[in-house]
């Protein structure tokens, strides 16, 4: 990976994935174009957002199942906090509610993992040039009902807090995990909760996490969700 100021024509990129062996591939891949250099890497939503901040990279790549905050709302608070940085969603998921969630949230590329190498290189040169940028793949099955203004989640019924509690909740964290990691009170999180299944016409915790899973809030990894005393 190079180092924050290396050439001042070429773009500079933050790599966001929870695999580090995906992480290092991906910086090889991407440094093989002169063009484009790797600023940095993150591996949780949050750490993403921070390093965006510190770095302020001309492109993210981020995965969508991060550990702690998904990478739709990564995008959102990155592309809010940093207008001129561009996303390019690189992901296993290729439903169109992961995709147009993704680019409602102010993502400027898709692209799976299953695509060819050069896709990627082709995706981060195409949004520093203001083009949006959709993987062969997902072009050819969905076309332009992918990018449809019309096509809203469910989910989007929901305020920023209240995403935070249910991406937790599908997370599997209590109420005690979930309280502390979000500064609340236990009680909050259950009128939060109560709220959120009110809002999305659900009756008990269980549909609320299908429901979630069934509208593409992917969960985040237990290990980091767990905060002890």
């Amino acid at each position: 990976m190079s180092s924050g100021n290396d050439t001042a024509d070429t773009i500079g990129v933050l790599l966001v994935d929870d695999h580090s062996i995906v992480r290092e591939g991906l910086a090889v891949l991407l440094e093989r174009d002169p063009r484009i250099r790797v600023i940095g890497t993150a591996t949780t939503g949050r750490e993403a957002i921070e390093a965006a901040r510190r770095l302020k990279p001309q492109v993210v790549v981020m995965d969508l199942v991060l550990p702690e905050l998904s990478g739709v709302d990564a995008t959102q608070r990155i592309r809010h906090e940093l207008p001129h940085t561009s996303v390019v969603v690189l992901s296993v998921c290729d439903s169109s509610e992961h995709i147009s969630c993704a680019l409602r949230a102010g993502a400027s590329g898709y692209v799976l993992k299953c695509s060819v190498a050069a896709e990627l290189v082709r995706a981060v040169l195409a949004v520093v040039s203001g083009t949006r940028y959709l993987c062969s793949q997902i072009a050819e099955s969905l076309g332009e009902a992918a990018t449809a203004e019309g096509s809203t989640s469910p989910l989007e019924r929901l305020s920023a807090r209240e995403r935070e509690v249910l991406h937790l909740t599908v997370a599997g964290a209590t109420s005690a995990e979930t309280a502390r990691r979000l500064s609340l009170s236990p009680k909050t999180v259950e009128t939060y909760r109560s709220r959120i299944r009110e809002k999305l016409g659900v009756a008990d915790q269980a549909a609320l996490i299908r429901f979630a899973l069934q509208h593409a809030m992917a969960p985040a990894a237990l290990p980091a969700l767990r905060v002890t005393k």
